[in-house]
Parts: C-alpha cells; structure tokens; sequence
C-alpha cells in the first residue's frame, strides 16, 4: 500500500483501515465485476431480448453524466453491479484523486460504446492531466429487464482487473534508472516491451539502489505479486541506478523482430555466463511469457531427448534412429509433420535435422519414466523450482509421466512445459557443457544464491552440437539461419494445442557466443514465425 493514499481496491470485500501517525487515513473501498442483474429497479414491466439502439444510448449517457459530476451512486445504479461500482467510482475521486472528469463517447458498435476519458490527478499541490480510452456494454438486467451498463472493473481504466487497487501518492518503490551492460538507459519510451521487466526490478531493487519515491497514480495489484503499474508520474523521485545484464543492440532487435509476430516472446541469453541480453514480448495481455510462459515446446525438446538417449547409452548422434511414417506408443498413434518421407536407414542426426517425431517415439520404450526427468533437472538445471535470474521467473517442467506421455514428453508434447527462457537455456547448455542459471541483473546486487546443475559430458556436447549444426545448415532451420557465419546450429519445433487449429512456433538457435529462443502462439511451424525472430536476435552478435 501506498503511503499516505487512500485506495480503491477491485476485490471482494470491504473495509476502512486507519492508517498510522504521519500517513494519514486509508479508506479502502472494493469492487468485482459481474451481471448479477442488480441494477436500480424501476416501476416499468420486465423487458427481454437485447437492448435497443435508443436504450444503450440513453444508458451509457447517464452512466457517463453521473460519472463525470463525481457522483458515485448515481452512476453505479446504471450498471448490473451496484455495490462494485459505487465503491471503484468513489475511489476514482477520493483514492486515485482524478477530478475535472470529461467523457467523449465515440460509435456505438452493437450495445458496445467506446468512449475517452480526460482528467486531472491531483495530490498535494501537483497536478497531471490524464487521457486513455475505454470501453462499456449495455446489458439486459436479468431480473429488472432494464437498460444496463454490464459491470467490469476496465470500464473505469482498461488496466483495472478483479484485486487491484487504484491508488496516489508516494509511490511503493523507489525510482530507479535502468542501464544495459554498457551503461545505456532502458527506458520504458525506447523499449516498451520492457515494462513489465522494468516495473519488477523496480519493485524489486528500488529500494538496494538508493534512490526515492516519487507521486505517482499507479496501480497496486492486490492479488498478485506483480509490481505496481504507473499511469502517471506527479513528481519524480529521484533514480537508483541498476545495472542489468542486457544488451540495448539486442533488445532493440528483439522488440523489432516481435512486433512482426502477435503474442510471440523471445529470450536471449550469453552462454559463457548465463547473462540475459534480451527479453521481448508483443501480447495483447501484456504478460511476460518470455520469462513465466508455461507451455509445450515442440520438437525444440529434442535436444533434451536427444541428450537423455546419448547419456543413457541408448543412442549416438550417429547410430541408427529409424523414421518411419507413424509410431504407436501404449495405444497412442504418432505422426510426423506432413509431407515429411520415412527414413528407415536414419541415423539419429539425421532424425534431428528435419525432426522427425516417430524415430524418438520409438525410443520410449527404452527409457525408464522418469530419465527424460531426470536429463532436464540434473544436466539442464530445470524443473526444480530454484531458479533466482532477478525477476519473477518460470524453471521449466519435465514431470515424469507414465503412459502415452512418456513418448509424447519426448517430443515436446505431453505434460513438458517450458519458456523461451528455458529453452534459451536448454540451447546454451547444450552448446558450452555448462548450466549457468540465466540472469538479468547481478548475483552481487542482492546476494541471491543461483541455482546449479552437473551439466553435460564433452561427448555428449560434440554430438548436440553436430546435430544442431546439421540442422542449422541443411535441415528444417536452413532457410531461417541462411547468411549467419559463425559457429552456429538450431532446432525448430511446432506444439499441437488442444482447442487451437494452428499449432505454437518454437525456434531456438544459437551463434558464437549468443543464445536465442522464441515463440509464437499459433504461429505455426517453427520456421514460420519464431525462426525470424531468433535469426534476428542472433544477427546483433550480443
């Protein structure tokens, strides 16, 4: 909570909080969304079916007056939600400080009117105007029939979710002035998709960095960890800096390359040292999937697999892998990619370089359960829940599943869940031998203890890179890492989604002395989308 603010809290209780000497009283005031139907009841007979063109129009009218005029009640008795709406409305006056409201509401499409919104925050002698855009839906009340605005927490600011709280004062953490490995500002203006990354070490370092809070409107996050989001800055504080581990040539290429690709994330990372030199997302939700994303990572896992059969004694790079056209695993069919020919000769190289799914399916019979488990905890450092990179981050899972999983876990399917971050790893570990838990900001910063892993043998190395070099220059990733000198190899990988006719884009690569990995909801193969993004990372060099 903020100092000497009070707070209008989106949650499901409410509550007055006195706060302590010098900081004044916290009224603490909280809404949901929701379509309960409540809305102010009315003589008039109970109407059904959608609301007329004439009802949205009058609805969101008086909805926006009362609104604009400050008053709270009124405008809450035009919504399905009274109770919600009030005490967040209230708070937008008293909690937030937003005054000189003024609304401009724009073409209804359907009951949906969009609208904008300019108003003045106000906290101690400083002042800022405000400006965004929204947007409201007129419903049906489900037990009046009347004419209402459907409730949600965003009508009042798009940012607004179910436990936030909307809030102005001094701000929670401290300023602080972010720079890359060369001392260059990172700013949130020159690099957007570094909000969120810049908002948590912020909430994270602010404080170790030695600067000062500024005023701020923000808003708190109540219900998650996540740091607090400014929507205006009143007074700045004055800045910590923290140092972090990226580098603003390739940070600037990765957001290029992303904002090619919608919800695509890209992670890249130095294996000599396991530093974060970038980290980019271009979602419409703005979450850091580069860093917490939880999902199958295709056949980009065959570097895991491939290293499970080599340190098991099951295969070699150049022994014998046939890929015939399907492969029946405890009564699970499975294809390869369409149009791709049976090898039966194949070697295990050659099953790799074009990713060929049957050949490491037919393998699963010779693993034990748990040795793909085991390969990603002890060799790759995932799965153990232990990673500490600086921010908020996701450690990979390998569970060891029984059944159709264990060969569907092979190719990336199953239960295996992963992020770019983890796959940038899994391609540095498996290019230099070494786990060297990825990080953005310095161990020395805070102290904080890095997780370890035994890494890989110079056997095993030669081979994965042998194998990704192949793929690199004349197997599924030729085409995306064309013109790229150097030392370099990659492995391409597209993930089935139930529910999703198109499968996610996986790519992960590395050349000299810069990993990458990327990947693109829906996006396709593996080439189509999240390739270029990693070819464009990897041309920066770090």
């Amino acid at each position: 909570m903020r100092k000497g603010a009070k707070a209008a809290v989106i949650g499901s209780v409410f509550a007055v909080v006195l706060g302590g000497a010098g900081y004044g009283a916290y009224n603490v005031v909280t809404a949901i969304s929701g379509d309960t139907g409540a809305g102010s009841a009315g003589p008039e007979p109970v109407r059904t079916g959608p609301p007329s063109g004439s009802e949205v129009k009058e609805t969101s009218r008086a909805f926006f007056a009362a609104w604009e005029k400050g008053d709270a009640a009124e405008a809450a008795g035009e919504t399905n939600y009274e109770a919600g709406a009030e005490s967040l409305l209230t708070g937008y006056s008293d909690a937030a400080h937003l005054t000189h409201v003024r609304i401009t509401p724009g073409t209804a499409s359907g009951a949906t009117v969009p609208f904008s919104v300019k108003a003045t925050v106000s906290y101690e002698g400083k002042s800022k105007p405000l400006a965004y855009d929204s947007r409201l839906t007129v419903v049906r009340g489900e037990t009046t029939g009347k004419a209402l605005v459907d409730w949600k927490p965003s009508v009042v600011h798009p940012q607004l979710k179910d436990g936030d709280t909307l809030v102005t004062g001094e701000s929670a953490s401290a300023a602080i002035e972010a720079v890359d490995r060369n001392n260059v500002v990172l700013t949130k203006d020159r690099y957007p998709s570094l909000g969120p990354i810049l908002d948590a070490l912020r909430d994270k370092y602010g404080d170790k960095a030695g600067g000062t809070p500024g005023i701020e409107l923000a808003i708190h996050h109540g219900t998650t960890e996540a740091p607090d989001t400014t929507l205006a800055t009143l007074a700045e504080g004055r800045p910590g800096k923290v140092r972090t581990t990226l580098s603003a040539s390739a940070q600037g290429a990765a957001e290029k390359a992303v904002e090619r690709y919608a919800e695509s994330s890209v992670v890249a990372v130095k294996p000599s040292t396991g530093e974060v030199l970038a980290v980019a997302n271009h979602r419409q939700d703005g979450f850091n999937a580069a860093f917490l994303g939880k999902l199958a990572p295709g056949s980009t896992m065959k570097i895991i697999s491939a290293a499970t059969l080599i340190d098991n004694g099951i295969a070699t790079s150049t022994g014998p892998a046939p890929c015939p056209p399907t492969a029946t695993w405890q009564s699970q069919t499975f294809h390869n990619l369409k149009g791709m020919q049976p090898q039966e000769n194949a070697t295990l190289s050659d099953s790799f370089s074009r990713s060929c799914n049957t050949a490491f399916v037919k393998y699963a019979d010779e693993v034990k359960v748990d040795s793909l488990t085991n390969e990603a905890e002890q060799r790759f450092g995932l799965g153990k829940n232990n990673w500490k990179t600086g921010i908020e981050s996701f450690d990979g899972s390998v569970p060891a599943s029984g059944g159709p999983d264990t060969a569907a876990n092979m190719i990336g399917q199953g239960q295996v869940q992963m992020s770019p971050l983890n796959m940038a790893s899994v391609t540095a570990t498996a290019m230099t031998g070494a786990f060297r838990q990825p990080v953005i900001v310095a161990r020395s910063l805070d102290g904080r203890e890095l997780a370890t892993a035994k890494g890989l043998s110079g056997g095993t190395v030669a081979q994965l890179r042998t194998m990704m070099n192949r793929t690199a220059v004349s197997g599924t990733a030729a085409q995306v890492m064309a013109g790229l000198g150097g030392s370099i190899g990659a492995k391409t990988g597209s993930a089935e989604v139930d529910g999703q006719t198109v499968s996610n884009s996986w790519f992960t690569g590395y050349r000299n002395d810069i990993a990458a990995a990327a990947m693109t909801q829906e996006g396709g193969h593996g080439g189509d989308a999240a390739g270029p993004i990693v070819a464009a990372v990897l041309r920066t060099g770090g």
